[in-house]
């Protein structure tokens, strides 16, 4: 019945997870469905790959950012 009411009205997404201050993961309240934004800003379906390059994404981002904080 869900996935349904997606298909016949489209998914309505919330953030699940903020990789970066661009890039965050979706996941559609309805069905579950999980996206992410890419290199365009598009969504793209959140794909176990995907979910490795966020992560290393995420981690990156992290320690840069505790680095700017220490610096200053």
């Amino acid at each position: 019945m869900k996935k349904f009411f997606c298909s016949l009205f489209g998914h309505h997404y919330t953030v699940s997870k903020k990789v970066t201050l661009h890039i965050k993961e979706y996941k559609c309240i309805h069905c579950g469905k999980q996206v992410t934004t890419d290199v365009s800003g598009n969504l793209s379906t959140l794909t176990p790959e995907l979910q490795d390059i966020n992560k290393t994404l995420e981690n990156i981002f992290q320690k840069r950012h505790r680095a700017a904080e220490h610096a200053a």
